[in-house]
């Protein structure tokens, strides 16, 4: 094979997944699925698409192997590759957020908090430096805390939370995580805590950041 054509050949490949990237509801399906595998069913109520639609995008995902699949009684679970794949998707968001002012834009037109608000460094949450008066909540879906989560962390999935506020102590802050850095979870879990006089905060990141760093615990698939 010529060098030039070995080039092609080369750059073809690469592009097969950059093609299977460019798709805002694939990178969707790849942010839900950095948190836990899914079942196709559960997958595409999460992120608002029929079942025929998300799983057309999970074949094409699975096409360049970013995602796996395997059989689970009748139903497909997916799962993120591995870990670099993972570490792709947190990358490519990151370029997007520090090359184009619209991410910017977007995500100050949808303030996770108020201006000025206290936030917690989510590393020293995952890596466990914490204090024994803090109590750390993890307020996504409770199918993602079973996967994964920080040691020690509570579930209250936000859902959850108005039921749940006579579970939570007055005397100790109360630190809120959710997704990672676009996810609203914990910002709307602090407000309603604040609401109702409790001492809380949110971390600036979450479970994929940490993930990606290997911090946390993982436990049991879903059912």
């Amino acid at each position: 094979m010529a060098d030039r054509e070995f080039k092609q050949a080369l750059y073809r490949e690469f592009a097969r997944i950059g093609s299977a990237l460019a798709s805002d509801r694939r990178l969707e399906i790849l942010d839900v699925l950095a948190q836990a595998p899914r079942h196709v069913e559960a997958l595409a109520a999460e992120v608002d698409m029929s079942i025929a639609n998300t799983s057309q995008h999970l074949q094409v995902l699975k096409e360049v192997r970013l995602v796996t699949s395997e059989r689970d009684g009748n139903r497909v679970l997916y799962r993120l590759a591995d870990e670099a794949v993972l570490r792709l998707w947190l990358d490519l968001r990151d370029v997007a957020a520090d090359q184009l002012a619209e991410v910017t834009m977007l995500t100050r037109s949808r303030a996770l908090g108020p201006e000025g608000e206290e936030v917690v460094p989510a590393m020293e949450i995952a890596q466990l430096r914490v204090p024994a008066e803090v109590l750390v909540i993890d307020v996504r879906p409770r199918v993602e805390y079973e996967h994964g989560h920080v040691d020690g962390a509570l579930s209250i999935p936000l859902d959850e939370l108005p039921e749940r506020l006579a579970e939570l102590p007055r005397d100790r802050r109360i630190v809120a995580y959710c997704r990672g850095a676009y996810c609203t979870f914990a910002a709307e879990a602090v407000s309603l805590l604040r609401a109702q006089g409790f001492d809380a905060v949110r971390t600036d990141d979450g479970w994929a950041e940490w993930r990606a760093a290997g911090a946390g615990t993982r436990t049991r698939e879903p059912v």
